[in-house]
């Protein structure tokens, strides 16, 4: 074998091994990635269920404001 063929061989080689760490620094990242998306997503259907009891409390609280509203006017009207 060349002196010249094992140059290439070797340039080859440190290519590829670049391109592994390379490969497995982007892995990496997605790996985090993927975390913090989870993370986001978990917070996110944590809120959501907040939300929604909120909301239901809210809508309770408004029937029964309409509810004493009804009877306040009832007991005015009819003395």
């Amino acid at each position: 074998m060349s002196d010249t063929s094992r140059e290439i061989i070797n340039e080859y080689k440190d290519q590829v091994r670049i391109l592994k760490q390379q490969v497995d620094e982007l892995e990496d990242q997605n790996k985090s990635k993927d975390s913090a998306n989870k993370r986001c997503l978990q917070k996110l259907e944590y809120a959501n269920e907040d939300l929604e009891k909120s909301n239901k409390k809210l809508k309770e609280l408004e029937d029964k404001l309409t509810d004493m509203k009804k009877t306040n006017k009832m007991l005015l009207e009819h003395p």
